[in-house]
């Protein structure tokens, strides 16, 4: 029989060695492996696909449920279980809705990452106890299928947007011409059905972990 392999993907170092303990008592000969950015989880599922990830929302790279929405939309068959400290109704609904197999709160015990962890792997979902989900936002869902529609290159002149580069700056760090990063950003606004980068920036910004009850993805013309 296979080893059981899983991936923690979080930043803080303390945190995964507590989640190690937990996962090696849960499941004990279980083959562990850890990530602290997006950049280096992407590359050990590259290397390998684990049979589950925990998957921290605010790690480097992640830029909140775009994360969580583009793992799902890369790896369909890949179960994930969010580890948050946003504990909230609307996180755990949010993540729900985003395809996480389950959500386990960063102050729960012990015992409530064993059971998830075992509860997920053998195909059922976990989630708080008490956990109903309500009716998921239109908006939001129709901007997690425009971000899941871009191409990995599209989604990292997205990032680059948000964090403030401009085009030649964009074009340089990726070794193309201006005219193809404009090309992207045509698309993305297409995709995302944006009409210029800000707006853009403001959909992916809106998909932090943190909910806003007055979300707006694009601000009324």
């Amino acid at each position: 029989m296979n080893q059981v392999q899983i991936l923690i993907a979080d930043d803080h170092p303390l945190l995964r060695a507590a989640v190690r303990l937990t996962i090696e008592a849960a499941l004990p000969g279980a083959v562990i492996r850890e990530a602290a950015d997006v950049q280096a989880m992407e590359a050990a599922i590259g290397e390998g696909l684990p049979d589950l990830v925990l998957l921290d929302l605010t790690m480097p790279g992640a830029n909140g449920f775009s994360s969580l929405i583009l793992l799902r939309q890369q790896h369909p068959a890949l179960p994930v279980v969010v580890l948050s400290a946003h504990e909230d109704d609307s996180s755990v609904n949010r993540a729900y809705h985003h395809g996480a197999q389950g959500f386990v709160p960063k102050s729960a015990n012990a015992d409530a990452i064993g059971q998830a962890l075992k509860a997920v792997l053998a195909g059922d979902n976990w989630f708080p106890p008490g956990f109903v989900p309500d009716a998921p936002c239109d908006q939001e869902t129709r901007l997690a299928e425009g971000l899941a529609a871009l191409t990995p290159q599209q989604y990292k002149v997205l990032v680059m947007f948000a964090d403030g580069l401009l085009n030649k700056q964009i074009a340089y760090e990726l070794g193309v011409s201006e005219a193809t990063i404009k090309a992207h950003a045509t698309a993305i606004f297409r995709k995302l059905d944006v009409r210029n980068r800000t707006q853009a920036v403001i959909a992916l910004q809106s998909l932090g972990p943190v909910p806003d009850p007055s979300w707006h993805a694009v601000p009324p013309a």
